[in-house]
Formats: structure tokens, sequence, C-alpha cells
């Protein structure tokens, strides 16, 4: 399988450029070609002119390159200091910049394993920033961040270029590339296929040209709603509480919708759905699938009660080593004997089943980490489809993910729902919510603090309850 086949990237001095592409166009590739980690087969790199080969990551940072990936560059069993000292960083540069992203008094003797994820971003961030690279290269680090330490990325992105230097981002939300960059190089099928000024109107243009389709046809992204489901409630959570986040969360959720979760970072979010996933025990309060009383104290609990959970982190969810059938037929796997083939016809046919429903690319077949994210996501939702369930946990699914899989999974999502499903979703892209469901409920401090239908919820009033902000709403039912 080829990755890259044509790409071609000019970066100006004093601007920030976006690299887009759908997943498997070959960003992730040209991204490691350009900082060490892959050699091209062909063509050249240069950097002010002057040809350059990179044989590590070190000589591509030697060069002034330094990259933030998609997932952070640190040790989990080191604390934040022998992470640095690792990567001979200054910990005292590091230090200001994690100052200027309100992290002021994090205590760099924490191990990393401790820390959420967006600390994590912006601790990779201010490690790169410190190197004073020539080109800052920032692969979808804004995916995992919440708008207010997005913002934080945003201003370090302006800085660097008006100190003259560059900014390659790249990232899958339109709204932030239009706002931030000063052109935008798209890739398809590991092709550079335009260049667009997205400023200038160009997002409807960036669209089409990672779709290969008509700018008026890219442009359609509404999905339908159902209507209103009636009915006992598939899952019902009562007074929830767990930790010192989680307070106080009642809402019910009935088969045949789709109820959206909007919050900033550390509301609570990551504690309830570990509650309703079995990853946790809550302190208090109730948790009911189709009415009957649920006690989890494994994840198995829950997947017999028939709550099953999508991570945002899907790595998390696979054996990266292993093929694409093996993964999804893992649940249907009884006995250790039975691993290294599907035991059944039946399953090889749910497999198949659910690999064309998704249609996910098996060009890499053999192991599923050599494919795309957005692939690699839906071999997630796969397991569930041929596996069976009541009540489809998504926790930030779409999370680094290309437009076009976006929809895809928005779509299946609606289609599980009007099949007698029901679907808990939450999504840190606020201007999503409408095209997935049916109502949203705003967690803040720990509680649910607004619920409104979804084709009402505008991203200006999530944000403002989402902050804590007085909204006009209704709760929800």
């Amino acid at each position: 399988m080829v990755a890259l086949r044509a790409a071609d990237l000019q970066v100006r001095a004093g601007e920030v450029h976006a690299l887009m592409g759908a997943n498997g166009a070959g960003k992730s590739t040209l991204v490691k070609m350009l900082t060490g980690v892959l050699r091209p087969d062909g063509g050249s790199i240069s950097i002010r002119g002057t040809p350059r080969r990179f044989r590590s990551p070190l000589a591509a940072r030697q060069a002034g390159l330094v990259s933030v990936y998609q997932d952070p560059a640190l040790v989990p069993d080191l604390t934040i200091a022998q992470n640095l000292r690792l990567a001979r960083t200054p910990p005292d540069v590091v230090r200001q910049w994690l100052g200027r992203f309100g992290f002021s008094a994090l205590d760099f003797a924490t191990a990393v394993r401790e820390l959420p994820l967006p600390t994590l971003r912006l601790i990779d961030l201010a490690r790169a920033l410190a190197a004073e690279p020539d080109i800052l290269l920032l692969d979808e680090i804004t995916a995992a961040l919440p708008p207010d330490l997005a913002e934080h990325v945003y201003a370090a992105a302006r800085q660097w270029r008006s100190l003259g230097r560059s900014v390659i981002f790249i990232s899958h939300r339109l709204a932030e590339i239009a706002a931030l960059c000063d052109r935008a190089t798209v890739l398809r099928d590991g092709v550079t296929v335009g260049v667009v000024e997205p400023a200038q109107g160009g997002e409807e243009r960036i669209v089409a040209l990672m779709l290969g389709a008509p700018p008026e046809a890219a442009a359609r992204a509404g999905i339908a709603a159902a209507a209103a489901p009636s009915g006992p409630p598939a899952l019902e959570v009562q007074a929830l509480r767990c930790g010192e986040k989680l307070r106080d969360v009642s809402f019910a959720l009935r088969a045949g919708e789709v109820l959206g979760l909007a919050a900033l970072e550390g509301q609570g979010q990551e504690e309830l759905f570990d509650c309703l996933a079995g990853l946790r025990r809550p302190d208090a309060g109730a948790i009911l699938a189709a009415g009957a009383p649920q006690h989890f104290h494994h994840p198995a609990d829950a997947i017999r009660a028939g709550l099953v959970l999508v991570p945002a982190d899907r790595v998390r969810a696979l054996l990266p080593q292993r093929s694409v059938h093996e993964n999804i037929a893992l649940p249907l796997v009884r006995r250790l004997r039975d691993w290294g083939g599907l035991p059944m016809r039946a399953e090889r046919a749910r497999v198949a089943e659910a690999v064309r429903r998704l249609q996910i690319d098996t060009r890499a077949a053999a192991e599923v980490k050599r494919l795309s994210g957005g692939n690699q996501q839906k071999v997630v939702i796969a397991r569930w489809l041929a596996c069976g369930f009541r009540t489809l946990l998504c926790f930030d699914p779409t999370r680094g993910i290309d437009i076009g899989t976006k929809r895809q999974i928005y779509a299946l999502l609606r289609e599980l729902a009007a099949s007698g499903a029901a679907v808990l979703l939450f999504t840190s892209e606020l201007s999503e919510i409408p095209l997935a469901c049916d109502r949203v409920a705003v967690l803040f401090g720990g509680r649910i603090v607004a619920g409104m239908p979804a084709a009402g919820a505008d991203e200006a009033t999530l944000l403002r309850a989402a902050h804590g902000l007085r909204a006009r709403a209704e709760a929800p039912a």
C-alpha cells in the first residue's frame, strides 16, 4: 500500500499553514518524513532553500523543525521533570510557557500517567516551544482540548508567526483553520490536490478537495434527526456522584434517541462515562438499564447489561498488532483456545457485515495499527455492531477524524437510533451536536445545568452554558 505518492508542501516564513486531508490521505506519513521518523523513497525536503535529509527526529530537530504529535510524546511512568531531562529541555523555559497556558502551579514531580490528556498536550507544546524551532508542526493538538485551552494554542501559533517563523497546523476543524491559518494545503489519496486561502471563503473548497466532490455536494452536511421517542428509558441515571468532579447527575435516555452531552474539560464527563462503562464505581446514586438497577464491578458487567463504550482514545480499545477481523470479533471469543481465528461461520459473517456497513478500509487489514485514525475508530464501533448492544456510550468518538468519516459516524449513530438503540454522545466539538443528536445536556461543575433540543443548540448557547452562564433552556427529560 502506497501512503504518499506525490505530495507538495510549500510553507512560507511568517505564516501558519494548514495541512489537511481525509484520514488516510497521507498527512501522518508526510509529517513523519518531515520529522525524520520515516525516510522518503523519492522527492526532496528543503528548509530555507537548503536540501535536507533527516535520518532521525533528532536531525530534524537540530535543523529547526519540531513537532507536537497527535499522541503526547511523553513516557507515562516518568515524571514531568524526568521527561524533560530525557529530551534535554530546560525546565525553566517549559514552566514559563506553561504559566502562559494557565498551568503555573503544575508539579513537575508528578508522574505523566497521572495527568489528563489536555494537560499532556500543553506540556508537549511547551516543550516544543522551548526548543525555539524555525518550523513548529502541530498535529491535531486541539483535538483533545476544550475551547478555553485551545485558545492558548492559537495564541502561541500567532506569536510564532509574528516572529517570522512558520507553523504547520494540522486539524479537522474548519472553523479554526479559517480563523488561524493563512493558507491550507489539501492532500487526497497521497497527492496534493490544492492550496487554498481559508479566510477568503475557502472552507467549502477545502471540503470538496478532501472528499473529491463538487463544493455544492460536499456542503450538504445535515443529518436528519428522528422524531422524539416515547416509552421507558433504556438508560436512567439518578443523582450519580463519583469523586470530586461528578457531583449530582440525573438524566434519562430512551431507545431510539441520541442524547448529546456538552462540557468543557474536567466537568465530570469522564467520570460519568467511566461509571456507565464499568470502569469506575460511583460513590452514590443509581444506574438503571431497561429499568433494572445495575452495580458494575467490571466493564464486562456493563457489556452484559448492554452498555458498550467507544472511547476517544481508540488505542485504548484496540489490539494494535492484531488484524481488523480479530479486533472486531474480540468480544465473540469465548475461550482462550478460540484465539487465532474466528470459530464460527456466523461470526465471520457478522464481522464482514460490520466492515461493509462502516466502509472500513481493509487494505492494511493484517495489523490495525497500520490503519488511519478514522478507520481505527470505525473498527471500535464495528466491534459492537458485530456483537450487539442496547446503549452505545460514545466519548468524543470523532476526535481527530476527518470530516468525511465524521459524517459517516454521525449518520451511523442516527441509523442505530432509528433501529431502536440508545446513544449517549459526548463531543468536544459543540458545533457538531445538531448533526447527530436529538437532545443535548450541558455539564458544568459536575451537574447538568442546561438541556435543550439539539436542533436549537447553537454553539454560542452551548458555550455559555458550558461556562456556567445562565442559558434559557429546558432540563433534559
